[in-house]
């Protein structure tokens, strides 16, 4: 334990002398057998945070040394404590849960995949009688079972046809009826490329923290955008396709689906390099799957070609709601600067500048972000609450931050500033009262020209053409209960 204390302390330490020493600690705990789960899971993400933020070359290499090895670490230790959501995914591990049909059929189509990585969790499947249709198109005497007899052995039927989960993915025909069999899958990663231990895309210009992390106190948004441009490119669509692939596994590996990852365009991926090692995949979705009215985009950042979060955004005219999610992992590294980087690319791609955080994000109804004060980090980038009383605490309890050393805003007073939306941006005010579910109700089909900017070759190109049509803006606005 007290390696790994020391360990842990490299993760705030710069320059040269740094990186010996947390070299020297690297080659120490390589050598040694943690069997407590709770040690191996501390060495795990302190390791892996500093293979996404390393002082040098060397550190990466140490580092993914010491990563590449958890599927033999991890023999014989008890399983349970790796599989909660915060730690899930390590290599060596298995998972067990109700994949989508689109996540499913990603790992299970997987090149080269042994097919006993993911396979159905029979032992925990409470429902194995729903796989009895399918089973009977394979074997006639499977459907008179399921038909009139009680207690089948579904396993057994299943077996003795030789299917397969690819089998029953081709056979569902549609998402919709494969969720109705509730199938929970058994996804061994072992040493697979797509667990948390292993995954990496991109990361060919490694970036070496010489220097201290960018604070929050030193990050301003407003000076982001004035920045240069964030230079972007439009990937390949076999490029896309590989892309999208690492991207849903590093979700699922966290026990994560996102609707944009579901269903992402693969031929409109772009990448950007957001600087200091954090490259940026971005793509909005299939055309069957775009929203009626507002635009969807999303992405998953690499550092260093290590995984560390997503983003997702539903914009509308000069409005965007943003989503940005780091995982657990990176929280102790540049967050605000990296936030504010994203809210950069998102205005220069969409054209937005008007900035949203759901309630959710601060904490309406999520404890982790009363915990952490999450609304604090986003008060200080420059958001504000859209309720007026709601403005005015957050005044007084910024004044009380500032005159008291160690004060920090109780809960119930977190809660009350988490029940609306926070916003960035001059016209935040036009906002501030807008309900899509009450404007959805006066407005149930879009117009026509609307409509057919949707079907249009991306949403960037639909975004524009509302953007342009200020009479169209104050009419959402109204029957949105904003004017």
């Amino acid at each position: 334990m007290r390696a790994l204390e020391q360990l842990a302390e490299c993760k705030g330490e710069f320059g040269r002398e740094a990186a010996r020493r947390t070299c020297a600690l690297l080659e120490k705990v390589a050598g040694m057998r943690f069997r407590a789960p709770a040690e191996l899971i501390r060495l795990h993400e302190i390791v892996l945070f500093l293979r996404a933020y390393p002082q040098s070359a060397r550190v990466v290499k140490l580092a993914d040394r010491i990563l590449f090895s958890f599927a033999e670490r991890l023999k014989g230790v008890d399983p349970e404590p790796f599989d909660h959501p915060e730690v899930a995914g390590i290599a060596g591990t298995v998972l067990s849960t109700n994949f989508s049909w689109e996540f499913a059929w990603t790992l299970a189509g997987w090149p080269g995949r042994d097919a006993q990585d993911i396979q159905i969790d029979w032992e925990s499947y409470e429902h194995p009688e729903r796989l009895g249709v399918l089973l009977g198109w394979q074997i006639p005497m499977a459907y008179e079972d399921w038909a009139v007899e009680p207690h089948v052995d579904w396993r057994a039927w299943f077996e003795a046809a030789k299917c397969s989960l690819r089998w029953v993915l081709e056979k569902s025909n549609h998402p919709r009826t494969y969720d109705m069999f509730e199938i929970p899958l058994r996804w061994d990663l072992s040493d697979s490329w797509a667990s948390r231990s292993r995954l990496r895309l991109g990361g060919r210009n490694h970036f070496y923290h010489e220097g201290p992390f960018v604070k929050r106190k030193d990050v301003s948004v407003e000076a982001a955008f004035l920045e240069p441009v964030i230079p972007t490119k439009r990937l390949s669509a076999r490029q896309g396709s590989i892309v999208v692939g690492a991207i849903l596994a590093a979700s699922a590996s966290r026990y994560r689906e996102l609707y944009g990852f579901q269903f992402a365009d693969e031929e409109y991926v772009h990448y950007a390099d957001l600087g200091r090692g954090v490259e940026l995949y971005w793509f909005g979705v299939i055309r069957e799957r775009r929203l009626p009215m507002r635009a969807y985009h999303c992405g998953m950042f690499f550092k260093n070609g290590v995984p560390i979060g997503y983003v997702e955004t539903l914009s509308l005219f000069e409005r965007a709601e943003v989503g940005f999610n780091l995982f657990y992992t990176f929280r102790d590294g540049e967050t605000a600067w990296l936030y504010a980087r994203m809210l950069k690319f998102i205005h220069e791609q969409l054209g937005v500048t008007c900035f949203s955080i759901d309630p959710y994000q601060i904490g309406h109804e999520n404890e982790e972000a009363i915990e952490s004060g999450a609304f604090w980090f986003y008060y200080k980038l420059g958001f504000r609450p859209a309720s007026k009383e709601n403005a005015r605490v957050a005044e007084r309890e910024a004044e009380r931050i500032a005159k008291t050393p160690g004060y920090r805003t109780p809960a119930g007073v977190l809660r009350k500033l988490a029940v609306s939306p926070i916003f960035y941006g001059e016209t935040a005010g036009d906002w501030a009262g807008f309900s899509l579910r009450r404007l959805g109700t006066k407005i149930p089909d879009m117009g026509e020209d609307v409509a057919r900017a949707k079907r249009g070759a991306e949403e960037v190109r639909y975004l524009r053409m509302i953007q342009g049509r200020p009479e169209l803006r104050r009419k959402i606005l109204v029957l949105g209960g904003s004017k």
